[in-house]
């Protein structure tokens, strides 16, 4: 699915779960963004940025980390600030993953899952994992840096089966995914 959004600038990343019915595990939601340089925008990522965890130059913060999914409204959601971010990176994948801590756990197991993009009240992509239900992991959004500088937007939701650790090495990969 492609998108004519250009020139965006800063965006919000947000998920929401439901909590583990009592007696059961915490099932906790991380949203992992991996930023690669323009000159490799599909070899190994700049950096990461999950949770306890920000950028270096600080455009990508993580501003809130929830580990259960309890509170109203997102329980995660992080701010990245793409008008900021040094031309030497030219791509900034999104993507989320369940610990595996517990056992394996899938999107299907998990109730009320949803992710939201948004660029100030617009919204680039709205999903609840049911296409990757099957998943512990999931890419779900791309932004490129043009050859004019401005950052477009790509939804992208691919399916992964990888704790949170292997699915950031693999997420930017140009085919990988379900």
């Amino acid at each position: 699915m492609s998108t004519p959004n250009k020139d965006i600038e800063k965006v919000e990343v947000r998920i929401k779960w439901d909590p583990s019915p009592h007696g059961e595990p915490d099932v906790d939601l991380d949203i992992i963004a991996a930023t690669y340089p323009a000159d490799a925008p599909y070899g190994s990522p700049a950096y990461l940025v999950h949770f306890d965890s920000r950028s270096p130059d600080g455009t990508i913060t993580l501003n809130r980390d929830s580990r259960t999914g309890q509170g109203f409204g997102f329980d995660e959601v992080m701010t990245i600030e793409l008008d900021r971010l040094a031309d030497r990176y030219g791509r900034v994948v999104v993507g989320v993953a369940i610990q595996q801590r517990e056992g394996r756990k899938t999107f299907g197991e998990v109730g009320s899952t949803v992710v939201e993009i948004r660029e100030g009240y617009t919204s680039l992509v709205e999903d609840d994992f049911a296409r990757v239900a099957s998943s512990t992991a999931a890419v779900v959004g791309e932004f490129s840096r043009t050859g004019s500088g401005q950052w477009t937007f790509r939804a992208d939701v691919r399916g992964f089966d990888a704790d949170p650790n292997a699915f950031a090495a693999v997420m930017g990969n140009r085919d990988a995914g379900a």
